[in-house]
């Protein structure tokens, strides 16, 4: 065993993607695999003779589906977990449900050419991995204390000086590891009429709109994966889709989105600090920058630059973060006014931006 490797538990029905998978994540010095298993029985096995400190799950597998295995992991003797899923639509929605029941990242497997893509994903995968090695996972996860549907004229009356500004605020939110469910918690606590928001959470291509989709469902406020020329209007969110940044642009008084290709920035494509240096450039002092739970350092930089545009900034606190990664790099660069806990987030976002 390396001293201080991330010892990892492959799981998955598919003998190709067990062998693809694990020699992906040997290649990375700060990885071992413990052990690799074709279903959650053999798995189970695989764990009372060593824990590891995670395991790459797939959902899809007989004798046992992953989400009941997950169930049980996470009630008994919770472990990190990275699911990986088809990029079909229900395998979408099986992973959100793995998210929702405590797994902490997913990655995309393809039903053709599993091996291929593997091999050029090996970032993601063992970024994500690495991600979950750190990741707080509980017990049957307790809801976060979060502030009731909050109102827009309560913020107003506290904030009346803002009744004079014409220019809309927008509100611009990066998250990675453990974002999902943060979202969660933070966008349903809005009230139908708040200023639009732009969303980049590192997700798989595909994934993203069944998650908009899903949040759309819970939320006053529209949820929507962004499509190029959106507008950015109150009452709507917009979600970077998988694979693809998301930038914000202005005309005039309208703000609204571009979707675009390019290169990972951060080893991330959506990219935080994509959506963030736009927000910055476009909204300057309208914007409020907010930056969830994650590992890593992307979304660090484009919040400075917003704050010195004169944008507020807000980082969600390491209580209640998953990952206090991408936050405390932010905090690090002296990019944050707020650190609040996440139940708190959405009553500053409304007072900040009414």
């Amino acid at each position: 065993m390396g001293a201080g490797k991330v010892r990892v538990l492959v799981v998955d029905d598919s003998a190709v993607v067990r062998q693809t998978l694990a020699a992906v994540l040997g290649s990375d010095p700060e990885i071992e695999v413990a052990a690799t298993a074709a279903d959650p029985y053999v798995a189970a096995e695989k764990m009372r003779e060593e824990v590891p400190d995670v395991i790459t799950l797939d959902i899809e597998m007989p004798r046992m589906d992953g989400l009941t295995f997950l169930k049980k992991v996470m009630a008994q003797h919770p472990i990190p977990v990275v699911i990986c899923s088809s990029l079909a639509e229900a395998g979408a929605q099986s992973a959100l449900e793995a998210l929702e029941y405590g797994a902490v990242e997913i990655v995309a497997k393809p039903r053709l050419g599993v091996r291929q893509f593997l091999e050029d994903s090996r970032t993601a995968i063992c970024q994500a991995v690495k991600a979950a090695a750190r990741a707080r996972v509980h017990v049957l996860r307790t809801a976060q204390t979060v502030q009731p549907k909050l109102t827009a004229d309560a913020v107003l009356a506290r904030a009346t000086c803002a009744m004079a500004e014409t220019t809309e605020k927008v509100v611009a939110i990066g998250a990675s590891t453990g974002g999902t469910e943060a979202l969660k918690t933070l966008l349903e606590a809005l009230p139908a009429d708040t200023p639009g928001i732009v969303i980049v959470q590192h997700m798989p291509e595909l994934f993203t709109r069944a998650f908009a989709a899903r949040l759309d469902g819970l939320c006053a406020i529209t949820v929507k994966e962004a499509e190029t020329n959106d507008t950015v209007i109150r009452g709507r969110a917009l979600i970077a889709p998988g694979n693809h940044h998301l930038l914000l642009q202005r005309s005039g008084a309208r703000y609204y989105v571009e979707v675009k290709d390019g290169p990972l920035v951060c080893r991330h494509r959506p990219s935080v600090d994509v959506l963030f240096r736009s927000a910055a450039r476009y909204a300057g002092p309208n914007a409020v920058g907010v930056i969830l739970t994650g590992m890593g350092d992307d979304g660090a930089r484009g919040m400075l630059e917003m704050k010195q545009a004169g944008a507020a900034t807000i980082a969600q606190d390491e209580a209640t973060c998953v990952v206090f990664g991408m936050p405390k790099e932010a905090i690090k660069l002296n990019g944050v006014d707020k650190v609040l806990p996440l139940g708190s987030i959405a009553g500053a976002m409304l007072h900040l931006a009414p």
